[in-house]
């Protein structure tokens, strides 16, 4: 059975979704923001030293980052949602599963917070994550108007990685033109694991 330390409106609702989807037992602990600051309770500090969500517990191991948990529970031998090595599409997933916490979430998280703060728009900073936005979103949205899914015809962990980066930035109204990311987001957002996954918050 693996634990899910889950923190509400956080990327971790990444984990319980790839869980549904593979029909794979597991437990989730809640842990809940705290309500002044919005960060993550002391809580999560005290089963990982980085007091991030998500976390996962399970045979002894103790692992943080979405990435690498869902690599791991892939590894468990339900894998069918990620292509095999020997596969065309297997190096597009790849580049998938790195590129939402890697090139999408730096501006998506910046602007996230960029907003909460009174700005004059000018700054370096403003330009910066402007253009990385433009750029990375045109990028997805192009990929989309020529795939189904981000690694090919086949859905996997690789669509649940970014569709949460992609929710994010439609909640911050980056996707008003972006109609194919838009699409694949309804399309998405229809399946059963996900909604499931979207219960726990």
């Amino acid at each position: 059975m693996i634990t899910v330390h889950h923190l509400n409106a956080s990327r971790s609702t990444r984990v319980i979704w790839l869980l549904e989807e593979l029909a794979m037992p597991y437990h989730v602990v809640q842990h809940l923001r705290d309500e002044t600051t919005k960060l993550a309770p002391t809580s999560l500090g005290k089963i990982h030293l980085l007091n991030k969500a998500p976390i996962i517990e399970h045979n002894g191991h103790i692992i943080c980052e979405s990435g690498a948990i869902l690599e791991y529970i892939l590894d468990q031998g339900k894998n069918h949602l990620r292509p095999d090595k020997q596969s065309s599409d297997y190096y597009a997933y790849l580049e998938w599963m790195h590129f939402a916490e890697g090139s999408l979430a730096l501006p998506v998280i910046t602007h996230l917070l960029m907003q909460m703060e009174t700005r004059s728009g000018d700054a370096p900073l403003d330009g910066y994550i402007t253009k990385e936005l433009n750029l990375d979103l045109s990028y997805i949205d192009s990929i989309l108007a020529q795939r189904i899914y981000f690694a090919g015809a086949m859905f996997s962990a690789a669509d649940i990685m970014m569709t949460i980066s992609l929710e994010i930035a439609g909640s911050l109204g980056l996707l008003e033109n972006r109609l194919n990311i838009q699409s694949y987001l309804a399309r998405i957002q229809d399946r059963t694991a996900y909604k499931k996954a979207r219960e726990f918050g």
